[in-house]
């Protein structure tokens, strides 16, 4: 085998290895720059907040599992669970706020950080969830 040859093989091999270790770098990088510009309370609504003209210009997007949603959930809501947010972006409009939400809030925090790190501005996380909703909603139809 050529000498060349070799040297080919080993910088495939090389950056083939590093592939992983790149991305989780930039991965990294997002998350931080995210975090280091972002305002106290962005990313977050209250259910206080969600009035009657709130509730009708955003989309509700419950990231419970589909079992809970069919349980109930806020009228007109869409299911995208929380895992699947990423995968399923595109059903996610970027000219509309989009609330998240799960029980507590907990599960949708982790949806909405993704969603935002992943350049979405328009999407917040209903703190309390829906029990808190359900409790505090300013507005329920």
């Amino acid at each position: 085998m050529k000498v060349c040859h070799v040297l080919a093989a080993a910088t495939v091999a090389l950056g083939i290895h590093m592939a992983p270790a790149l991305a989780q770098d930039a991965a990294i990088e997002a998350m931080q720059e995210y975090m280091m510009f972002s305002e106290y309370e962005s990313g977050i609504i209250l259910p206080q907040q969600i009035d009657q003209s709130v509730f009708e210009s955003a989309l509700f997007v419950d990231t419970r599992d589909p079992g809970q949603f069919e349980d109930g959930t806020i009228l007109g809501s869409v299911n995208i669970e929380w895992r699947e947010v990423l995968d399923r972006i595109d059903e996610i409009p970027e000219g509309r706020m989009t609330i998240l939400f799960c029980n507590t809030g907990s599960l949708s925090a982790q949806a909405a950080f993704a969603l935002r790190v992943a350049g979405r501005a328009n999407v917040v996380v209903m703190q309390t969830g829906l029990i808190g909703w359900q409790q505090d909603a300013a507005y329920k139809p």
